[in-house]
């Protein structure tokens, strides 16, 4: 069961520290199946509630999923080894297409933003007791929101999206609850939900979003909230269109108890209209990163939703962090007031480089997808072989195990450090090593 590896401690926390340490070191691989819980009692000496006690602790760290009589098992993803580890080394002279970073040169310059929230600063310094989100944030935020049809709400601040998506998930679900991820989906969010405990139910994706009916199975075996990426999709570059979003809205009016996120990180970098699923069910949150038109160090997104989660989540973020700093706040705000990136503009870069990918691509018999925001996505038969051989090639591109949960092997590469000029040579090197794996055959 655990080949020669022993677990030990007589308290709950050391035999849970015992199991992750196996873990850690590879003693215990994903999908190892750990001892029953009087089996284990009884080789250790200790009541089994005190094992059941340890057991739960590594459920909720993300460690190891119980599935009824099957036992419990190591995950096959365990929280302690983050899809992000799943990088490629990027060797001197090897163009990386890989890291899924924007476009610095499309990035505004943060001095002016950063001196204005000083000077606002010193007029009035905040301190302990003031409101969490700056009045003309939270003003700005939702006319932005109210233009995009998205529903009434409050309005929140956190330390970017998946801190948001974090704090909404805690305050409705509990370890052992399923969740409906899209897949191939952010591999962050994967390793999130694992680590809260989570059972991550895969839901497949095509150009337009969710699948219908896999969002409809999943609904009807129990999943207890859904996670929908509005735009730019990551890795596969999907949109929500209008006809899916009424199709999954329909769906989910069925099921009144699920909570629903919507992850929009691609606002402000694409030219496609938002279709959120808020309002729907009861509890809802639409998310919104300044990461990727703004800067990743900018850490902070606006968020709303439904009165009882926006409640719940800024009332556990007053025990933790207390708020977001209001000089990023102040921050942002400037930014948005003075018009600091000019949207449409940074969408038509990035639209521009990801369609002319995705044509050259298809040109060479090689299916790809990326309706919007900053990657493709290609399918490959042989994931391994296509990202070594596009890395002796001078391409580093993201493997789409650091995505993908059931859905198949795939590559992902990020346009925007490509330049016009470069596209044809990219989608060359691509094919070339898509038709070593394949034969040239590409369904």
């Amino acid at each position: 069961m655990l080949g020669d590896y022993r677990i030990t401690g007589r308290r709950a926390s050391d035999i849970a520290a015992s199991v992750e340490a196996g873990v850690g070191s590879g003693a215990l691989a994903p999908g190892a199946l750990l001892p029953p819980m009087r089996e284990l009692a009884g080789v250790l000496g200790v009541n089994p509630n005190t094992v059941a006690a340890a057991y739960r602790t590594l459920r909720e760290r993300g460690v190891i999923e119980t599935d009824g009589r099957r036992g419990s098992r190591v995950r096959g993803r365990p929280a302690s080894a983050p899809r992000d580890e799943l990088r490629v080394a990027v060797p001197p002279g090897v163009r990386d297409v890989a890291s899924g970073n924007p476009d610095v040169r499309l990035l505004p310059a943060l001095e002016g933003a950063l001196a204005e929230a000083a000077r606002r600063y010193a007029q009035a310094p905040t301190l302990y007791g003031d409101a969490p989100v700056v009045p003309e944030l939270e003003r700005l935020a939702r006319a932005d929101f109210d233009a995009d049809g998205v529903p009434a709400g409050p309005v929140g601040v956190t330390s970017g999206a998946l801190d948001g998506i974090e704090r909404v998930l805690a305050a409705h679900l509990r370890p052992g609850d399923a969740v409906a991820i899209e897949d191939p989906g952010w591999g962050s969010v994967l390793d999130l939900a694992a680590a809260l405990g989570l059972r991550v139910v895969p839901v497949a994706v095509d150009d337009d979003g969710p699948v219908v009916s896999a969002v409809e199975r999943v609904l009807a075996e129990g999943a207890r909230a859904l996670l929908v990426t509005a735009r730019a999709q990551n890795p596969t570059g999907a949109a929500v269109s209008a006809e899916r979003a009424a199709q999954l809205r329909a769906v989910l009016a069925g099921h009144p108890q699920v909570l629903v996120v919507d992850d929009d990180h691609g606002h402000a970098i694409v030219d496609l209209p938002l279709h959120s699923l808020g309002g729907v069910t009861r509890h809802w949150a639409l998310v919104r990163s300044t990461a990727k038109a703004y800067g990743p160090d900018l850490r902070l997104a606006v968020l709303t939703g439904d009165a009882v989660t926006l409640d719940r989540v800024r009332g556990r973020q007053r025990l933790g962090p207390g708020w977001v700093s209001r000089l990023l706040q102040y921050a942002v705000v400037e930014l948005w007031n003075s018009a600091a990136v000019d949207r449409a503009a940074v969408a038509r870069s990035y639209a521009e480089r990801r369609d002319a990918l995705v044509a050259a691509l298809r040109e060479r018999g090689v299916p790809a997808h990326g309706r919007s925001g900053m990657n493709v996505w290609v399918p490959v038969a042989d994931e391994t072989g296509a990202v070594t051989r596009l890395l002796a090639a001078g391409w580093a591109v993201a493997p789409g195990s650091r995505f993908r949960v059931e859905s198949g092997p795939g590559v992902r590469i990020t346009v925007s450090g490509v330049r016009p000029g470069e596209v044809a040579g990219l989608a060359e090197a691509v094919a070339a090593s898509v038709r070593r794996t394949t034969g040239g055959r590409f369904d």
